[in-house]
């Protein structure tokens, strides 16, 4: 028997470990061994793909049951199908990750005799491998962060990948052999505008609208970033249009990357006030000596 490969032992957990057991073991290794976090190795490379071929077989109920038969096969133990037309490991993932037939209503199911071996379809003509595209829209928040994303392709199959951090629109990720029958897929990201923080290269630039009073005064501000709430200090006398700098709050996947957090003042004035509010503001005007039209000419 060829190629054999033991599912487990690539992911590091026992048969009977359960679904969430072997989610997580695919999360943990398939995070270290990402290409894009190890660039040039091709060791990690194989290490990724072949995790990922783990995962794809491990996470179906069916396929799991069927391979966990074969596996006893190969171990020389009590199988319930002879496999001998199916040494070549290679054959009988790819027959079983790309099975294509028709499915029998649940209404309806076969008849099975008694103690029969699972039936098994002799594996047909390899299908030409052919690479895939999906478009993948992320916030900016998980854009920044990385992580798993569960991504449909269009053969109807959903893969779980452990995105790096610090994607870019236009940015294309390339996972080997995730494409059809083997081929590559090719995930082109898309990174959703955010309310507030806008990316300019390594910078983040945002608008902060501040009070009057604000302005005038100065003081402190809760500023949001990618890394959560901050607090920034606002000089008194500041106008609109004056560029604050947060440095070290901008975009990259490591710190040693990013940029600053380019905040730009905006002075925003109530369009409704309350009775105290207008009471205020009229006196304030009767007393103050500020006079912005003082030097214009006609």
């Amino acid at each position: 028997m060829q190629n054999f490969r033991d599912y487990y032992e690539i992911l590091g957990i026992v048969q009977t470990a359960d679904a969430p057991a072997i989610k997580q073991a695919y999360r943990r290794l398939a995070r270290q061994f990402h290409p894009d976090l190890n660039p040039g190795d091709q060791e990690a490379e194989e290490r990724f793909k072949a995790l990922n071929e783990a995962y794809e077989m491990l996470s179906d109920r069916d396929r799991k049951s069927q391979y966990d038969d074969y596996r006893r096969y190969w171990l020389q133990q009590k199988s319930e199908a002879d496999y001998r037309d199916l040494e070549d490991f290679n054959h009988f993932v790819d027959q079983l990750l790309n099975r294509q037939g028709e499915t029998t209503p649940p209404s309806q199911p076969p008849p099975k005799p008694p103690n029969s071996p699972r039936p098994f379809q002799k594996p047909q003509k390899p299908q030409h491998r052919r690479d895939a595209e999906a478009s993948l829209q992320v916030p900016l928040e998980r854009a920044f962060q990385g992580g798993a994303e569960r991504v449909r392709l269009e053969d109807g199959r959903a893969l779980e990948v452990d995105m790096p951090p610090g994607m870019v629109t236009g940015q294309r990720i390339r996972l080997k052999g995730q494409g059809i029958n083997g081929g590559d897929l090719y995930l082109n990201i898309v990174v959703e505008p955010h309310h507030f923080l806008h990316i300019q290269g390594q910078d983040v630039v945002c608008y902060l609208p501040i009070t009057p009073s604000e302005a005038v005064l100065g003081g402190p501000v809760t500023v949001p970033t990618l890394d959560g709430p901050v607090q920034m200090t606002i000089p008194a006398g500041i106008q609109s249009g004056r560029k604050l700098r947060l440095a070290g709050k901008g975009y990259g996947r490591i710190a040693e990357e990013r940029g600053d957090q380019i905040v730009e003042i905006e002075i925003a004035v109530p369009k409704l006030l309350s009775d105290q509010e207008s009471e205020l503001y009229e006196k304030l005007r009767a007393i103050e000596s500020f006079s912005p039209r003082a030097n214009l000419r006609v």
